[in-house]
């Protein structure tokens, strides 16, 4: 039986939004699988949360920048949070998402090989920022997108301008209105932040995330009839991609009041003068799932005090 501490009730409580006893009797029930705990929950209707999203357990900055129909988002973590209002830390993020934007990056490896400004590699920039500021730094991951039209993006906790901890980008492919697009893009972008959809539509989803809801739908609704029980799973499933598809969910920008992002982009078509497609976006939420350690800092100072 596994050990069912404090941290592990409050994790799962923090991404459920379910009670504290109720926690940790789905971990009991579930021996610590916090997944497996998610899951019990929601099929004794307990969660209030549709999905689990990942735990911000590293600090450090996400940047997002973009330029004439091209867009970019960067995470750098550290190992504090005073280290993300460092002047020397903000600059080297900045810097690293610029050269993301010039290159047209893939990922962090081929990031980290690019020419940084003033010489060297971005790897070398990482490793010289380690040495100045003195604390682990980690290019952990950069996402471009390229688009005929618009790109525009929104920063959620900003600390200076382009770096914050939520950062996306949205590109809506069009020839319509650059003013109308960008405009547009960036009310998604907002849109996006806050409901952190899965993916565009039902093609972007992991196969294996759809199957799940439907073992969840049918073992909720285990002894109905087959024919029951299919037309069930296939409402639920329609139910599930209004919540987790960005084409599908309603705005929820004040401007886009209980409209889809679907009709929300027809409305748009007449004032930007063309048919307007979306064509992706990425949301980069600081740290989301990376373990950190934590620590009994009131144990740390008693255990130095004795020795």
């Amino acid at each position: 039986m596994a050990q069912i501490t404090a941290a592990l009730v409050k994790e799962l409580r923090e991404s459920t939004g379910a009670g504290m006893m109720d926690c940790k009797a789905a971990l009991n029930e579930t021996n610590g699988d916090i997944e497996a705990a998610v899951d019990w929950l929601r099929k004794k209707g307990l969660s209030k949360a549709a999905k689990k999203s990942g735990r911000v357990a590293a600090e450090g900055l996400v940047a997002a920048i973009v330029e004439d129909g091209v867009g970019v988002v960067v995470e750098v973590n550290s190992e504090t949070d005073f280290v993300a209002r460092n002047d020397d830390f903000q600059k080297l993020v900045g810097n690293i998402a610029k050269v993301a934007l010039e290159t047209g990056a893939a990922n962090a490896e081929d990031l980290a090989g690019k020419a940084y400004p003033g010489g060297g590699t971005v790897a070398d920039a990482i490793t010289s920022g380690i040495a100045t500021i003195g604390e682990n730094l980690t290019l952990r991951r950069v996402a471009p997108l390229k688009v005929e039209g618009a790109v525009n993006r929104y920063v959620h906790t900003q600390i200076v301008d382009g770096l914050g901890k939520i950062a996306v980008i949205v590109a809506l492919e069009s020839k319509g209105d650059k003013e109308v697009l960008s405009t547009l893009a960036r009310q998604i972008a907002m849109h996006v932040a806050s409901a952190n959809p899965l993916a565009l539509d039902a093609s972007g989803l992991d196969p294996a995330t759809v199957e799940r809801e439907k073992a969840l739908l049918a073992e909720k609704n285990a002894g109905k009839p087959a024919n029951v029980l299919e037309k069930i799973i296939d409402s639920g499933l329609k139910t599930y991609y209004k919540e987790v598809l960005l084409l599908d969910q309603v705005s929820n920008h004040p401007d886009h009041a209980g409209k889809t992002i679907t009709q929300t982009l027809k409305e748009h078509e007449g004032k930007a003068g063309a048919p307007i497609t979306l064509k992706g976006f990425v949301r980069y939420a600081l740290g989301e799932g990376i373990e950190k350690e934590t620590s009994d800092f009131a144990a740390e100072v008693a255990a130095a005090a004795k020795g």
